[in-house]
């Protein structure tokens, strides 16, 4: 599939993208719960995660981008499968192109952030005070500049149109909100996680940047959630042109969404007043940079699945049945 293929759906179906349900469409035992981008059932001690076309930025749902729902849940499948020797994740199994059937666990308030480099918010940070999330670095760093260890740098989890805040591993034990031992092995998986994505991402000629993890707890123990090394969670760089682009002090080549969010602020929206209306070929762009995402991180060409919302709709609805 190429950028043309994509502009193509936009022009003959501009309904195809799969924005998600709306409830009175549902059975009435379909519990729905409603996030920036997944939509989630509970089916017993089971929940089927269903992973939108619907996009954010600065915490706020913006429009559509065709495929991207199951770019993401694809992906996550991968890294969930290949990172499953190293700790225990939520997967029982694919459910359609754009839904996984999950083990259901109480999630932890916290997403876990490990960082490789010191780049976006973390250099911003720095540039203020020398300090991540209340982490003293060294003086002299670099924006781009790789730490000689990762950091880990937690944040609270808020609800839909509230900014998620950095806290410390100090505050989440002294508030009480994990256990300082189960908090020990949310560090450990998370480093461990990390190092495996860095180590896939490498076999793949990319640079696994930063990423963002979430936790739950199911009968007890400790499991990874939500969603894993995606574009939506992580940031990703090409590894053969990082050491010379650092040198020179230019930006890297990356594989993100921090394209849409560039366009964004490039016409005076970061998250307050009324975004700009996001037109076809920006969302065609965005469809192809995850796209291309899917075919350098799993080194698979990209063929959908499913390209027609409505038989999705049909599809995850009988699911539920």
């Amino acid at each position: 599939m190429n950028r043309a293929d994509i502009e193509a759906v936009l022009r003959s179906r501009p309904d195809s993208p799969f924005g998600g349900f709306d409830p009175k469409e549902l059975p009435a035992h379909a519990g729905m719960r409603r996030g920036k981008v997944r939509d989630s059932f509970e089916l017993g001690n089971r929940l089927l995660i269903v992973t939108t076309d619907r996009i954010s930025a600065f915490d706020r749902v913006l429009t559509t981008i065709p495929f991207k729902g199951e770019v993401l849940n694809r992906l996550s499948v991968y890294w969930f499968n290949v990172t499953r020797d190293v700790f225990p994740n939520h997967l029982i199994e694919q459910a359609s192109a754009r839904s996984m059937l999950v083990t259901k666990g109480e999630v932890i308030p916290i997403e876990v952030v490990v960082r490789g480099y010191l780049t976006g918010s973390a250099w911003r940070d720095y540039q203020t005070a020398r300090s991540v999330s209340g982490i003293r670095l060294a003086p002299g760093m670099r924006v781009n500049e790789r730490f000689p260890e990762p950091l880990l740098t937690p944040s609270t989890k808020e609800e839909q149109g509230r900014h998620d805040e950095p806290i410390s591993r100090e505050e989440i034990i002294r508030r009480g909100i994990v256990a300082e031992e189960r908090w020990d092995e949310v560090e450990s998986a998370a480093r461990a996680l990390f190092r495996r994505g860095s180590e896939v991402a490498a076999s793949r000629g990319l640079i696994l940047v930063d990423t963002k993890y979430e936790f739950a707890l199911s009968s007890g123990k400790l499991i990874v959630v939500d969603e894993m090394h995606t574009p939506d969670s992580s940031r990703f760089w090409y590894a053969d042109t990082y050491d010379g682009l650092f040198k020179d002090g230019k930006d890297q080549r990356k594989i993100d969404k921090e394209y849409l969010r560039q366009w964004l602020m490039e016409r005076g929206f970061s998250g307050e007043g009324e975004p700009p209306a996001i037109p076809d070929d920006v969302r065609a762009e965005v469809a192809w940079r995850y796209i291309q995402a899917y075919e350098l991180i799993t080194g698979e060409d990209f063929v959908p699945e499913s390209a027609d919302a409505e038989a999705e709709q049909r599809k995850i609805a009988s699911l539920l049945a």
